[in-house]
Parts: C-alpha cells; structure tokens; sequence
C-alpha cells in the first residue's frame, strides 16, 4: 500500500520504520519540513516529503499529531479522496492540548477529529504506549500477543485499520463504531494495558465513560507525584491499577 506518515513523533516514526519494513510504500512529513525528519524513520526505505505532497494519492494516511492539533492539519484533507483510509491515533489529555469544549461538554474524542478533518476516520494504535509499539510487536500467532482495539464507522475502513494493527505486530480487536470508540480512550481499562484479545474485549465491556475522565486526572496526580519518570513497565501497571 502507499501510506503517508503525517507526525514524526515516537510513534509516527515507529509505524514509519514497520511499514516501510514491511515493504509499503512510505512517505513521512511532519510540520517542520522533510528536512526535520529523523533519520530513523527512513532507514527502511520510507521518503520525508512535505505535508501536502506526502497526502497526495495514498491509500492510507496515519495522522500521528497531538490531539489539540488536529485542526491545524485539517486543510491538508481537502483534496484527499474519500476513499484514502485515514487513522488517527491521537488521545485527548487537557493538561497537554488545553480544555477542548466539545469534548468536555461529551463529545466522543474520535467524532471530534472526524468533525474537524470534515471526514470519517480510523481510530487506532491509540491504546498502546509508544515503547509498546515500539518493542512489543510480535508475529501473529505468537503466544501472549497483544491486542489493540480498531474502531471506525466505515467496515472496509476498520479492516484496513486492522490489517495494518496486525502487521505492526499486534491482534487486532474489532471494536465497532467510532460513537464507541471513547472505550479505547485514557484512562478505560482497554487503555495502554497490553491485553490479548480475551482479555481486551472484556476490557472494552468494562469501560465506564465518566470514570475514565476521573482516572484520567488522577493518573496526572500519579505522574506529577514521582520523583522520576516511570518505564514503560511501571507506566502499564499503573495503568491497569486503576482497574483493580
């Protein structure tokens, strides 16, 4: 597939790196300019190129920016067929992007994006940390695998987004409707938990939405208390003690 990387932080760069690996078609920009790029995220073979040209006839494009930037990168989907599958993988944290109305008055995250891109959207690769994804992908069929929800309005969409979940190296896990897709969100059990499918399916059926919110600033509490910043193992286990 030709898939456009748009965001070159951990994790744009870690899909970069599979995907060009994998042997797709990869081009990578960011806001900065090709220039910026890291050379790590090119050294399977995926190109730095300009926003606006990287957009421009792919079949994919993983939208990999913070989540208060989503609309400064929306006229970049204006002339972006709507058959091009865009995933989104970004999260809503308002101590980082700032209070969002909408979303604080309710509106489900990933119908946020969607409003503001002005089309459907995928929502994955969210639910992991991004020392997760970076090191924790394994074949399919390996023992222990673990799963990350896929959620999308579009049925062809999800299963392109659970195609290329399963090719990062990941179960992917239907997880129906983006109206839905708040269960994937911080702080829901299903959230950077690195569960299988079992497991994260009965995760997803534990989510409660206004406790989330409440997790959420109570994981900041957690954070800002530390003396040092957690690894990823300590980060995951702090995650799921919220849910036991």
């Amino acid at each position: 597939m030709k898939i456009a990387v748009i965001g070159s932080g951990s994790i744009g760069q870690t899909l970069a790196r599979k995907f060009s690996a994998g042997g797709h078609d990869v081009e990578v920009a960011n806001s900065r300019g090709p220039e910026t790029i890291d050379a790590a995220a090119l050294e399977y073979g995926a190109r730095a190129a300009q926003a606006a040209d990287a957009v421009q006839g792919k079949d994919v494009i993983i939208l990999s920016v913070p989540f208060g930037r989503i609309p400064d990168v929306a006229a970049l989907f204006a002339s972006v067929p709507g058959e091009t599958v865009v995933i989104d993988t970004s999260n809503y944290f308002p101590h980082l992007s700032g209070p969002i109305d909408a979303v604080e008055k309710g509106q489900v995250e990933s119908l946020w994006v969607a409003e503001q891109l002005g089309r459907p959207i995928v929502k994955a690769w969210n639910a992991a940390l991004a020392g997760t994804l970076q090191t924790k992908g394994v074949p399919a069929g390996t023992a222990g695998r673990i799963a990350l929800p896929v959620a999308a309005d579009s049925p062809e969409a999800r299963r392109v987004g659970m195609r290329l979940v399963d090719e990062s190296g990941f179960d992917p896990f239907d997880a129906g409707m983006l109206a839905d897709s708040w269960r994937q969100q911080p702080m829901t059990p299903a959230y950077c938990t690195e569960l299988d499918l079992e497991d994260l399916g009965a995760a997803l059926n534990a989510a409660d939405r206004g406790a989330a919110a409440r997790n959420r600033d109570r994981m900041m509490e957690r954070f800002a208390a530390l003396t040092s910043a957690p690894t990823p193992a300590e980060t995951v286990e702090l995650n799921r003690s919220l849910h036991t």
